[in-house]
């Protein structure tokens, strides 16, 4: 697996939502919009909530790869972020992300959690070497 450097960690943690993307069996693309998208202490972990995952959780059953894409106007880079997804419904980790949730707001079903470990990191800056593999 591949870990963040300590810049792009900090660059993780001030985004407030992040373009999650996926794609079917047959390459159909889909993105969407995420909130509870945390990076674990190891670096190279993202617990992403399925709160209302439809075509998503569908492409993540069929084809269980995301990419995640890290950028704005207060953050020095730009990463895409691409990883291998696990999908939880029990068990200890899925607990804790549940009770995360729904510290936030009852609301939200928090029906599943998203584990990507992180495979590959790609700059995306304009004026670098876009498209270049950075880990």
């Amino acid at each position: 697996m591949v870990k963040l450097t300590d810049e792009m960690k900090e660059d993780f943690a001030k985004m407030k939502v992040f373009p999650f993307a996926t794609a079917s069996k047959s390459g159909e693309p889909n993105v969407i919009p995420i909130g509870l998208c945390i990076l674990q202490e190891d670096g190279e972990t993202i617990w992403i909530a399925d709160n209302y995952f439809l075509k998503t959780r569908k492409n993540l059953d069929e084809n269980p790869r995301g990419s995640i894409y890290v950028w704005g106007p207060e953050i020095k880079a730009c990463y895409q972020i691409k990883g291998d997804i696990e999908i939880k419904t029990e068990g200890e980790d899925y607990e804790d992300m549940y009770k995360m949730v729904k510290a936030k707001s009852e609301k939200f079903p928090a029906k599943a959690l998203v584990v990507m470990k992180i495979t590959e990191v790609y700059d995306c800056k304009p004026f670098t070497e876009p498209g270049k593999r950075i880990l």
